[in-house]
């Protein structure tokens, strides 16, 4: 096993390497937390740390590569999946850092104090008790000078102030603990990031200066031009990297800690109280990850850097042994960081077709719109209702049959849909055999509403069905599902209708889904678009908008052409409602064929 750094238990060393609780008496528990409590010191100090890789044989595995420690969350974390929970935090870094104020104002005066003092026995010294002998003979003098040597300098000394203004900012900290990111939180967020590293084809020292460029004949093209930038520190890249390299997957660990030891080096390698890496940490992460790419040479010469900033560290040195003994056995060969091969994907055969139709961003095959089959019109299903105000329709493809109806929602519907969503949002999770789970393939939270959620539901769910002609009341249609996609938030290629007799979409006992209709409740910046794999073409994220296929052919057999997915959201807060409509309940409204094969 490969070196997770110790670091990452420093939240709660509670957890043993079970992931199950210890007694905090426990002499183990004990040592490790003066471990990382002198650890802590002695970055602070300045002072090169050498930990005893023997210390902790029940919790630590070694081997010749590097040192791992295994972690286990102790609970969860879901903010990453949702936009809104993300929004929210800024709310609680905010108490955070009126706490901080406090605690600094505190600090400050406390310190203004010793300062008082320091200058006024300073002045005796430079003034009174350098001058004549006589003045030590006033008793009054002597006086003061034993008082101050017997309680001022104790009172100073050993002031509970400095501990008080401390545990004043930990407990303030610890009221907001439970609404703070969790560690799959932060590992849910730096796969995002390389999620859009990979779908988009981003450059990853562009986004570690808050571009979003892609590299397009040897030139950085930008992808979308962001009103903020922000640029990611060596700490940023350390911690995504690491993410990475903790998955094996040193595909991404090597691009984003290259960038992590570059702007570690930036820094003259200074360390920060608020980091959780060091440029050493940086360098025996990335020297192991250019390893197992089979790139030696350069793990040799990390390894060698980093052994001369820490020339006591004996699990390097071995390293360094290793690796000429392997240089010397084999030709070096040395590979750039472009020049890395991404892995092929085990789990998405359609992975280069659905990155291709997010990229393209709705812009792609011409000849598929220029098809004079597609048409805009303003349509009205033939319903009275809708005479007066008939919907603006974009018939977008004929097979699969995908229809856009433009400004279907209006701004105030759409307001009222996500903020009746926000008690019920959780994550989402797919078909699992006969049950659901989560899934690292869709990244978002939903919630369901009942069309007495609000009257706004019922008064869209009559629109629906007035468009399609379908019965869409439960349970003939679901209740609308309202998604609020997370950071790099995506559904890789799926189907909206069942394909195995034994899904959790059967137990309404109404069929199968036999149409999907699909509103955007809000506009992204970049990225979002929807997908569909096998017909070739996708659809950006129109605002207000609602898009509508058939999931079935007329048979009641599943058109494998609706195969779709939800790109990751590059930039923006994407916002969807679906209302899934089934077989049963459409008998007069969408008849069945005649012929089995249609």
């Amino acid at each position: 096993m490969e070196k997770a750094d110790l670091r990452a238990d420093e939240g709660d060393p509670r957890v043993d390497f079970r992931g199950t609780f210890v007694n905090p008496e426990d002499p183990q528990f004990r040592a490790v937390r003066e471990e990382l409590t002198h650890r802590s010191c002695c970055r602070r100090q300045g002072i090169r740390y050498i930990r005893d890789e023997m210390m902790y044989p029940t919790r630590v595995y070694l081997s010749w590569s590097l040192l791992a420690v295994a972690v286990i969350p102790v609970s969860l974390g879901e903010m990453y999946t949702s936009l809104l929970n993300v929004k929210q935090a800024i709310g609680v870094e905010r108490k955070l850092i009126d706490y901080l104020r406090t605690y600094i104002d505190h600090e400050s005066e406390r310190l203004e104090d010793i300062k008082r003092f320091y200058a006024k026995v300073s002045d005796l010294h430079t003034g009174l008790y350098q001058g004549p002998a006589t003045a030590m003979a006033n008793p009054l003098v002597a006086f003061s000078l034993i008082k101050r040597l017997h309680s001022e300098w104790l009172n100073v000394v050993h002031s509970n102030e400095a501990l008080e203004n401390t545990q004043a900012l930990r407990s303030s900290y610890k009221e907001e603990e439970g609404d703070l990111p969790k560690l799959e939180d932060l590992q849910g967020a730096a796969k995002g990031l390389m999620r859009l590293q990979d779908v988009y084809a981003l450059q990853v020292a562009s986004l570690v200066r808050g571009r979003f460029q892609r590299v397009t004949n040897g030139e950085p093209i930008d992808v979308y031009l962001p009103a903020v930038s922000v640029a990611l520190s060596g700490d940023d890249c350390f911690l995504v990297g690491k993410v990475a390299y903790e998955q094996e997957d040193y595909y991404h660990s090597v691009q984003w800690l290259e960038e992590s030891v570059r702007l570690f080096r930036g820094t003259g390698g200074e360390w920060s109280p608020e980091n959780a890496g060091t440029l050493e940490d940086a360098l025996d992460h990335l020297a192991f990850s250019h390893f197992k790419t089979g790139n030696v040479s350069y793990a040799l010469s990390l390894s060698q850097e980093l052994l001369h900033r820490d020339p006591m560290n004996g699990r390097v040195s071995q390293n360094v042994e290793k690796y000429e003994k392997l240089l010397l056995s084999s030709p070096p060969i040395s590979i750039r960081v472009d020049g890395l091969r991404r892995p092929d994907s085990s789990h998405l055969r359609t992975r280069d077709t659905y990155e291709r139709l997010c990229q393209t961003k709705g812009s792609q095959q011409p000849m598929q719109f220029e098809n004079p089959r597609l048409f805009c019109d303003y349509f009205t299903n033939g319903n009275p209702q809708l005479l007066l105000l008939p919907v603006r329709r974009e018939v977008l493809s004929l097979q699969p049959y995908v229809v856009l109806y433009h400004n279907f929602i209006t701004d105030t519907e759409a307001e009222d849909i996500k903020r009746t969503s926000h008690p019920g949002l959780k994550r989402s999770v797919v078909a699992a055999g006969e049950n659901q789970a989560t899934a690292e393939y869709r990244i978002s939270k939903s919630a369901w509403l009942k069309d007495t959620s609000h009257s706004t539901v019922g008064k869209l769910e009559h629109k629906i069905s007035m468009l399609t002609g379908l019965n869409v009341k439960h349970p003939f249609g679901e209740h609308l599902q309202v998604v609020n996609y997370g950071i790099g938030g995506h559904y890789e290629p799926h189907f909206d209708h069942a394909t195995s007799p034994s899904s959790p979409v059967f137990k309404l006992k109404t069929g199968n889904r036999v149409a999907t209709f699909m509103i955007y409740l809000s506009s992204v910046e970049a990225g979002g678009s929807t997908a569909f794999i096998y017909a070739n073409f996708s659809v950006p994220v129109v605002e207000k908008a609602a898009i509508f296929w058939w999931n079935l052919h007329r048979n009641g057999q599943g058109d494998a052409d609706t195969l779709h997915a939800g790109c990751p959201v590059l930039i923006g807060d994407k916002w969807v409602a679906n209302k899934w409509i089934h077989e049963h309940g459409q008998e007069f409204q969408h008849r069945c064929s005649l012929d089995p094969e249609e």
